[in-house]
């Protein structure tokens, strides 16, 4: 497990209003929680541990690792550290890690101070957090349970909705077939 760095509390920086740049930021909090679900939705219950290699990370141990990411992004905020302990089920872990969501969600709404910029939350916690929603997309294809594909420009994505409770697709692939390997990238031609 990755160390965490205690950080001072964010006195010495400038008072940060509501901005477009926050606006966005909230709303990729809110990309983060409905592909994370999307990843985690109708996943049959043994992924939670499936480990694909003997150093990689479970899906249980990467949603850990996500709230720890995003944790992290907030003492920037409010100082200190933030160094989640294992819970006991993985449906427990979820629901923590979308209550981080929340939580990170409304210090960017609040009239807060930073210790770093929205552009250096965006390359660093965030990007990171997004990356293992990735991950957990394709360890569910590796487990044989893969991930139907999406338009996701059309997600019903909303910074109002940062809980496991996540709208279903709104423009699904509908000639997407488990069983049928990946699409080349590009435009889809409808046969």
């Amino acid at each position: 497990m990755a160390a965490f760095v205690k950080i001072k509390p964010a006195t010495d920086v400038r008072q940060i209003h509501m901005t477009e740049s926050r606006r966005l930021l909230q709303h990729f909090l809110a990309a983060l929680a409905y592909r994370t679900q999307k990843a985690l939705r109708g996943a049959p219950d043994s992924f939670a541990e499936f480990r694909v290699a003997p150093t990689a990370r479970t899906p249980f141990e990467l949603v850990w690792h996500m709230t720890g990411v995003i944790g992290y992004a907030r003492t920037f905020i409010h100082g200190g550290d933030f160094e989640p302990p294992r819970l006991p089920s993985f449906a427990d872990e979820v629901a923590r890690f979308h209550d981080t969501l929340a939580a990170l969600s409304q210090d960017f709404g609040d009239d807060l101070r930073a210790r770093i910029t929205d552009d250096q939350f965006l390359q660093g916690p965030l990007s990171d957090a997004m990356t293992h929603a990735g991950q957990l997309a394709m360890l569910r294809r590796l487990h044989g349970s893969p991930v139907p594909s999406e338009n996701f420009i059309f997600a019903e994505v909303s910074p109002g909705n940062l809980g496991p409770s996540q709208a279903l697709p709104a423009a699904p692939d509908t000639d997407w077939r488990a069983e049928d390997p990946p699409h080349p990238p590009g435009p889809r031609r409808r046969r």
